[in-house]
């Protein structure tokens, strides 16, 4: 599947801010399953610096710095992406959790596909007791891993509640894990720390859903932001896999990575400093829309 992707983060400042300096994550790169056609940045104002890297999980990042009075900063990204369908991937024949934890803990790999990053707390992702037991119950004693990693992410939907403004950037898994409720990156942090708990290797994917769903299908939760999801890694053969707790599926056809790394932190579509003295509000408004075309012609819309 191909798609148009476009986003629009559009901050608006109270009183205008003389400089800031800002780091965006916003251009999808080519990974397993997925090629990006086209991706482009628009920033208005023009900044006075921009730059562009690659951080050590292969991530995008764009660095830029506005050193003129604004009163509003306006970052858009439209691209076209292409997906393939995912690996039909059979859980009840990849390793056991337990061979999963040995694997990790025994690698040598400094790599950044490599499952020690996706094994110690992070940032955002303390370790919990708590989330740790409830993670627990899915993986009894030889389990496949991702049979279990299934069954928790499927637990974590039907427990916790999709509500929007319930958390906030800053909200922990603990605390997301007692109130029973959030948005995607609490699902997904809860995950991350339910599986660290156990020893098994977990990350955090930021990305978007298709905005509107095939005919016949329910719209998924988060299709109308950027979206958060989880990797687990199931042994050196199977590698990383997607899997999406706020919808209680597979990441598929219908999700587009767009940075992958232990935690929010290290995926924030827009970190950044303001030298200011009033508030701001932010809004973003994102569109994920599907493509159809032949061969050596540009996609045309799908009309459903």
């Amino acid at each position: 599947m191909i798609y148009e992707l476009s986003q629009e983060t559009r901050y608006a400042y109270t009183a205008a801010v003389p400089y800031s300096s800002h780091v965006a994550r916003l251009l999808p790169v080519d990974r397993k399953g997925q090629t990006v056609r086209r991706a482009t940045l628009s920033i208005t104002p023009a900044p006075a610096e921009r730059r562009e890297t690659i951080d050590f999980f292969g991530n995008r990042i764009c660095h830029f710095a506005l050193d003129r009075p604004h009163d509003q900063l306006i970052v858009r990204l439209g691209a076209e992406v292409e997906v393939a369908p995912a690996e039909p991937y059979l859980a009840a024949l990849t390793p056991p959790a337990e061979e999963v934890q040995a694997l990790a803990a025994a690698s040598g790999d400094p790599g950044a596909d490599s499952p020690v990053h996706g094994l110690f707390p992070s940032p955002s992702v303390p370790l919990d007791p708590a989330i740790t037991r409830y993670a627990a119950l899915s993986f009894p004693a030889r389990r496949p891993v991702l049979e279990g990693a299934i069954e928790l992410m499927t637990r974590i939907k039907g427990d916790f509640a999709y509500v929007l403004g319930a958390t906030d950037a800053d909200t922990s898994p603990s605390d997301a894990f007692v109130a029973k409720k959030g948005v995607c990156q609490d699902f997904a942090h809860v995950m991350i720390a339910g599986l660290r708990g156990l020893a098994l290797p977990a990350r955090y994917v930021s990305g978007y859903l298709r905005t509107e769903p095939p005919p016949g299908q329910p719209r998924l939760e988060g299709a109308d932001a950027t979206h958060a999801w989880v990797e687990v890694w199931c042994g050196g053969e199977t590698g990383w896999v997607g899997l999406d707790p706020t919808n209680g599926i597979v990441a598929g056809e219908d999700h587009l990575v767009l940075a992958i790394g232990r935690d929010y932190s290290d995926v924030s579509p827009l970190d950044g400093v303001i030298v200011a003295s009033g508030a701001h509000s932010l809004t973003v408004a994102v569109d994920v829309i599907p493509l159809i075309g032949a061969s050596g012609n540009r996609p045309l819309r799908v009309v459903e």
